[in-house]
């Protein structure tokens, strides 16, 4: 069973007389900068000036500094750009002002795992990794509560990593809920897979596969996009909310059935064979090389998939059928 750390384990005067930097003011960012800045600590924001994040800085009361001055004023600095920046950025500003006793945080670990960023060994090395998007994270915490978040230390030059950790975490409302002690590898790894096999890669392709196999019966896009796409959200709330055998529960039988029976035609020993072979390729670091590449090479293929995916049928019915739900958010 994993380790799992409260309120009770962290203490936020550790970080009391320490300034913390947020490297890029995104979604993430926001909501940890403010978060922190709210617990009563002493945070600084980075961000490019001109861009709607600076503004919005601004808006929440912080003055954006460029991530080189950042870097040199703080002792805990948190990179949360994109992760194909993050290595420009620690190259450019951030490498150069790290000294004895300051610390990096990451809220991914994909350039530590995969050493796309290779910190000197006088620096502590963590990850605080919540596990809700950025604007859940800041809702939660002004509702006194939490989202569930990884901790991880690569790096333990202080000797004190795992406290600051913990008060990092505490800062930003996560052991509220609850924080799981990981390593960097196995968050980044888990993360790549099941972005790749399920949240995305799978779920994508699972919806367009039955709307064209409607479609190619001769059912009309609308109804087939209703029933392979619109009523996911409703059976992925109640799984998020209750659990596999909890949707179940709440689904009609003929539905529960049908779901015991036929999915494992869909997910057969092939689909798992082919799962086992893309965990090995994140792994081994094959899929990070590949992706590296790309970014390295301008996205060529990235952009072409990007405009060829945005014209599937399934996009075009899509949108006529939303402008009918007044629910949705623009």
């Amino acid at each position: 069973m994993a380790k799992i750390y409260y309120d009770k384990d962290a203490d936020l005067e550790i970080l009391k007389d320490k300034k913390i930097a947020i490297i890029g003011y995104g979604i993430q960012g926001r909501g940890q900068g403010l978060n922190l800045r709210d617990s009563g600590l002493n945070v600084i924001v980075s961000e490019l000036e001109g861009t709607p994040n600076y503004e919005q800085a601004k808006k929440d009361g912080f003055t954006p500094v460029s991530a080189d001055e950042a870097a040199k004023e703080a002792d805990i600095i948190q990179i949360l750009t994109q992760d194909h920046v993050q290595k420009k950025v620690y190259n450019d500003s951030i490498k150069k002002n790290l000294k004895k006793g300051k610390a990096l945080v990451f809220s991914h670990g994909f350039n530590i795992r995969f050493k796309q960023i290779k910190p000197p060994k006088k620096v502590d090395v963590f990850m605080v990794a919540p596990k809700g998007p950025g604007a859940l994270v800041r809702r939660m915490y002004e509702e006194g509560k939490g989202v569930p978040a990884l901790l991880a230390v690569f790096q333990d030059a202080s000797g004190q990593a795992k406290k600051l950790g913990l008060a990092y975490a505490k800062g930003i409302g996560a052991t509220r809920a609850g924080v799981i002690e990981t390593t960097f590898a196995e968050e980044t790894e888990t993360d790549l897979f099941g972005e790749q096999a399920v949240l995305c890669g799978g779920a994508t392709e699972l919806i367009k596969a039955a709307f064209d196999t409607l479609m190619e019966a001769g059912y009309q896009p609308e109804i087939a996009y209703f029933e392979c796409l619109h009523e996911l959200k409703l059976i992925t709330d109640l799984v998020y909310q209750y659990g596999i055998q909890g949707m179940r529960q709440r689904v009609s039988d003929t539905a529960e059935y049908g779901d015991m029976t036929r999915g494992k035609v869909v997910i057969d020993a092939r689909t798992r064979k082919k799962m086992k072979k893309m965990l090995k390729d994140v792994q081994s670091g094959k899929f990070a090389r590949e992706w590296i590449r790309e970014n390295e090479a301008g996205r060529p293929k990235f952009n072409e998939m990007r405009k060829k995916e945005a014209n599937h049928p399934i996009e075009e019915v899509g949108r006529r059928l939303r402008e009918m739900m007044p629910w949705m958010e623009k």
